[in-house]
């Protein structure tokens, strides 16, 4: 399994969180589902952090079968439209956002 993460490193604009967090799930998160072989998006808002550790307000986590599929998402129109939205979301941030790509282990936790 393959987890493409979106980091949106930064902050977003004092006062603006909840028209930012309202954008993503009104406007992003329908293109997102719409991703060709996705399996899971989820979105993750950023909330504390180590002391000296850099500010992460959100990322955005898609998990995909394999690097085909996340290929093939890469080339949608889907991806186009979503790249466009998403610079209209930036005006209430100021930062950067970088991708990483992962193969994905999952290991259940140990019960006692």
């Amino acid at each position: 399994m393959i987890i493409r993460y979106a980091l949106f490193e930064g902050e977003i604009h004092p006062g603006r969180e909840v028209e930012f967090r309202e954008f993503v799930r009104q406007r992003l998160v329908p293109l997102w589902t719409k991703f060709p072989g996705a399996e899971e998006i989820r979105v993750l808002d950023g909330m504390e952090r180590d002391e000296g550790a850099p500010v992460y307000a959100m990322a955005l986590a898609i998990r995909y079968p394999d690097m085909d599929a996340v290929n093939a998402a890469l080339l949608s129109d889907v991806r186009s439209e979503s790249r466009e939205v998403t610079g209209e979301l930036l005006q209430l941030f100021t930062g950067k956002v970088h991708h990483h790509v992962f193969a994905a282990n999952e290991y259940a936790p140990h019960s006692a």
